[in-house]
């Protein structure tokens, strides 16, 4: 009778005990993905592997995403949301306990393919549970947390690098530890969470792409953006005469940034709109990209990355804000699905593309590969606002 009185009718309160429970499945899944996303580009590097192949390595994982995507609606109805994300964290800790077992850059790319591919149904499912059970008035700042909190699980996994190394197996017994945390989570909290909703009529991935093209590909932007950075950004500094830990905190920065700005920019949304708030972000991400070589060897690339690091993952989270106004039930999980596949696919072609670059005319290939792909997405986005 007690728990009873609160000033939160149950239905609400189960609703918040969810969300917390999705959140902190996801946070801890994106800990472990931070940690492995730089801990094997610089092994990788201290091996003498090319800048091309260390983008290819780290494409392997994306590519996971994409062929897993078109499957997970289905899985997720037929085997359950909640198991399949148990599921999916013991094989992502067993796929990496595999990883760490071999010091192979051939060997680790079938293994990095199978990461991505038992990843991406967790984020799938945990963001259509969180945006079906979301208040709309408040999805902007709900979605932003979500973000904000996925992306500090991305910060700690870099910055745990700085704590034990990058040698040995100390920084991939927290990974390891991290994913099977992840579904002890799942687990606890499987008694507060929703199911998929059924709703409406079925659509495939595919049949997703014609309804919201543009939105598709600010993920893709998003989504190359964050995978050139983690997984580049060693060599970028190495060839500007960086210190690996100096490097690594940067990544952590970069990272720091998603973290703490999500939630204002969920909040600018909700009062400015999703898609202007976008529009900034991607407007910003590219001043960024225009500055970062001036001043990465002077302390004003530190606030420099934290906040391009913010507007740069501000894409995607605009986008999900956007995907929870226009779509609901099984369009919803499309739409999800979809999101994951274009997300893998800009994580695989933005890395492997960007190192080239990097080969091709030397670090600068970095920013300018980025500084190119948010130009061409603010054109777009500003000649549909202005046809709209």
């Amino acid at each position: 009778m007690i728990a009873e009185s609160t000033t939160l009718p149950r239905d609400d309160r189960i609703r918040w005990a969810a969300m917390a429970g999705i959140i902190a499945t996801v946070t801890v899944f994106a800990l472990a993905q931070g940690l492995t996303y730089p801990l094997l580009s610089f092994i990788l590097e201290r091996h003498g592997v090319t800048a091309g192949l260390i983008g290819l390595s780290a494409a392997m994982t994306p590519l996971g995403f994409i062929v897993s995507a078109p499957f997970i609606p289905a899985l997720a109805r037929r085997v359950g949301g909640a198991r399949l994300a148990v599921l999916c964290s013991i094989l992502a800790a067993l796929t990496l306990i595999m990883i760490a077992l071999t010091q192979e850059v051939w060997i680790w790319m079938p293994l990095r393919f199978l990461l991505g591919f038992f990843a991406n149904p967790l984020y799938v499912i945990s963001e259509t549970w969180l945006i079906s059970i979301a208040p709309a008035p408040r999805r902007g700042r709900i979605m932003g947390l979500y973000s904000s909190v996925v992306s500090g699980g991305f910060a700690i996994g870099p910055l745990s690098l700085g704590l034990v190394g990058t040698e040995g197996w100390p920084p991939f017994t927290i990974g390891i530890a991290a994913f099977l945390l992840c579904g002890l989570v799942v687990l606890t909290v499987v008694p507060r969470l929703p199911k998929m909703p059924h709703e409406g009529e079925a659509i495939s991935v595919g049949g997703f792409f014609a309804l919201a093209p543009l939105l598709l590909f600010a993920v893709f932007a998003a989504a190359a953006f964050e995978q050139v950075v983690i997984s580049l950004f060693a060599v970028y500094g190495a060839a500007l005469d960086s210190a690996e830990p100096r490097i690594a905190s940067l990544i952590t920065c970069f990272t720091a940034g998603n973290a703490v700005l999500q939630i204002v920019l969920g909040r600018v949304a909700e009062q400015l709109g999703s898609t202007r708030t976008m529009i900034f972000c991607v407007l910003a991400s590219l001043a960024g990209c225009l500055v970062l070589s001036s001043i990465f060897n002077s302390w004003l690339v530190w606030p420099l990355v934290f906040v391009w690091g913010g507007v740069s993952f501000g894409i995607y989270t605009t986008s999900l804000i956007q995907l929870g106004e226009r779509f609901t039930g099984q369009s919803l999980i499309a739409g999800n699905a979809a999101f994951a596949f274009v997300w893998g696919v800009g994580g695989m072609v933005g890395s492997p593309a960007t190192g080239l670059a990097m080969q091709l005319i030397g670090h600068q290939g970095l920013p300018f590969s980025l500084g190119l792909l948010c130009l061409v997405l603010a054109v777009s986005l500003m000649a549909e606002r202005r046809l709209a």
